[in-house]
């Protein structure tokens, strides 16, 4: 098989890629941090605060999180100390494990989420305007179909 080595404007772009995202994820996480959040912990409150009741059988959140049941585990265990989540044993099957959202965990959620959407919207919204963000969602969604087609997601 011959390598399609990258062109010299598909390296600029590629790497372009892949240095930005990391500093556009720790931009994001900046105002978290005042809320006692980082962007993984924001992330669990948002697809708990989005589930049914607020909770979420423990091996969906973290395959939704992309996460190992270990990594979830860690992932939860501060969450959980600061009182913003809680596990609980399914009443119908004691094998299942629940993370369920509590009041102070939706309420931190709230707060959080203003400064949130603004980091979005001045990092990312606003200086590509809205046809960078209908460009943006296109090629996601090409990208995330041919992961899709390779069985990788």
């Amino acid at each position: 098989m011959t390598t399609r080595w990258l062109t010299k404007s598909e390296q600029e772009s590629w790497r372009l890629f892949i240095t930005v995202l990391p500093d556009l994820l720790a931009a994001f996480e900046v105002d978290l941090v005042e809320h006692g959040l980082n962007f993984g912990d924001y992330e669990v409150l948002v697809r708990l605060s989005e589930s049914d009741d607020h909770r979420m059988r423990m091996c969906d959140l973290a395959a939704a999180l992309r996460l190992s049941p270990s990594g979830l585990t860690r992932r939860l265990d501060g969450l959980v100390r600061s009182g913003w989540v809680e596990r609980a044993a399914s009443p119908d099957d004691r094998r299942v494990m629940y993370a369920h959202l509590t009041p102070g965990g939706m309420a931190t959620l709230e707060a959080a989420a203003p400064d949130h959407v603004a980091s979005v919207r001045r990092f990312l919204v606003d200086p590509i305007g809205a046809d960078g963000m209908r460009d943006l969602g296109r090629i996601f969604a090409t990208v995330r179909r041919t992961l899709e087609a390779e069985q990788l997601v």
